[in-house]
């Protein structure tokens, strides 16, 4: 199989990402609720609450480790927001942008490897460039009203390391543990168990 061919996108792997999308976007507009619920818990220093940021970007890397496709980290990411917006986000459908956005952070890492390195420092990467833009996204339309010292450098800041250990190595382990069950067998992910 060339190159080209093995970038085509299966049937299983629509399938597959839909429902990896899909049931992020339940837990998105979930965590929305939650995050919503500890305003209170951060009004020390209310950046912090960015700590939470990183299982908004999970689908992106996940499906990229799983999926190996261009496009996959992408189409998750903005699918699951998507859904998180007709579930009704509080945040309404701006969620849909800022998936897109958030997607094209882990896109650019697995691009960069040309979709053929899935390691560990792939994921902590694509979830660093994940949690990027959430941060541009949310410092130039979210915080444009807010401190640039105080609240917006810190807000991205966290949000970046939030998604670079949430996400990135999060959906490691995630993909690993899923390949482990036998889920994944259909999935390069599922045949190189010991190497993911």
């Amino acid at each position: 199989m060339n190159h080209t061919d093995s970038n085509r996108w299966r049937t299983v792997d629509i399938v597959v990402a839909s429902v990896i999308a899909v049931a992020f976007g339940v837990v998105f507009w979930a965590w929305g609720l939650l995050w919503s619920a500890t305003d209170a818990a951060f009004a020390f220093f209310p950046p912090a609450q960015a700590v939470l940021y990183g299982v908004w970007l999970i689908p992106a890397v996940l499906a990229g480790l799983i999926i190996r496709k261009p496009g996959a980290a992408l189409y998750c990411e903005t699918v699951a927001a998507i859904i998180s917006a007709l579930l009704g986000s509080q945040w309404a459908s701006i969620v849909i942008l800022q998936g897109l956005t958030q997607g094209i952070g882990a896109e650019l890492a697995f691009a960069a490897f040309r979709y053929r390195s899935f390691r560990l420092p792939v994921a902590v990467l694509a979830g660093a460039l994940t949690g990027l833009g959430a941060a541009i996204f949310d410092f130039v339309y979210w915080n444009k009203a807010f401190d640039f010292a105080s609240y917006r450098l810190p807000y991205a800041l966290i949000t970046i390391v939030s998604a670079t250990i949430v996400a990135g190595l999060g959906a490691h382990v995630l993909t690993r543990a899923l390949a482990n069950t036998g889920v994944l067998d259909r999935f390069p992910a599922g045949r190189d168990r010991a190497l993911v």
